[in-house]
C-alpha cells in the first residue's frame, strides 16, 4: 500500500489562509507565515472590538435615555430604578429607540412609570427666582 502524502491537504490549507489575508499589505498577503500571524492578530482584534462595540453601544443608549429622560424631569438612575419597581421589562436598546424615534411613546412609557412631566418644571421655578 503505498505511503499516504498529506501535499494536497497542507496545500488547501495555504490556499484558505492566503484567500483569508487577500487584501493585506506587504508579506501578510502572500508569504503563509506572516499570513497566519496577521491573521491571529486580527482574530484577537476582531474578538476585543466585538465586545468594545457592546460595550460603546450600552454607553450611546444610556445617554440617549438620560437626555429623553430629562425631558421629561427624571434622571437616567431614577427613570431606570422607577422602571424596576414597577415590574416595566423594556431594556435600554428598546428604551433608546423608543425615546430617539418615538418620543410619544416614550413619554407614555414615563407616565406609565409613575413620572410627571411636571415635576422638573415646579422645581425649576422654586429654585430660581427673580425677586
Amino acid at each position: 500500500m503505498p505511503r499516504a502524502r498529506k501535499g494536497t491537504n497542507t496545500i488547501k490549507k495555504r490556499r484558505k489562509l492566503l484567500r483569508q489575508v487577500k487584501g493585506y499589505r506587504w508579506n501578510r498577503k502572500s508569504k503563509v507565515r506572516r499570513a497566519r500571524q496577521a491573521l491571529l492578530k486580527a482574530w484577537t482584534y476582531a474578538y476585543r472590538d466585538r465586545k468594545t462595540r457592546k460595550r460603546d453601544k450600552r454607553t450611546l443608549w444610556q445617554v440617549k435615555i438620560n437626555a429623553a429622560s430629562r425631558e421629561g424631569g427624571i434622571t437616567y438612575s431614577q427613570l431606570i430604578n422607577v422602571l424596576k419597581q414597577k415590574g416595566i421589562k423594556l431594556d435600554r436598546k428598546i428604551l433608546a429607540d423608543l425615546a430617539e424615534n418615538e418620543p410619544e411613546t416614550f413619554k407614555s412609557v414615563l407616565q406609565s412609570a409613575g413620572v410627571r412631566a411636571s415635576q422638573k418644571a415646579s422645581s425649576d421655578d422654586s429654585e430660581v427666582s427673580p425677586e
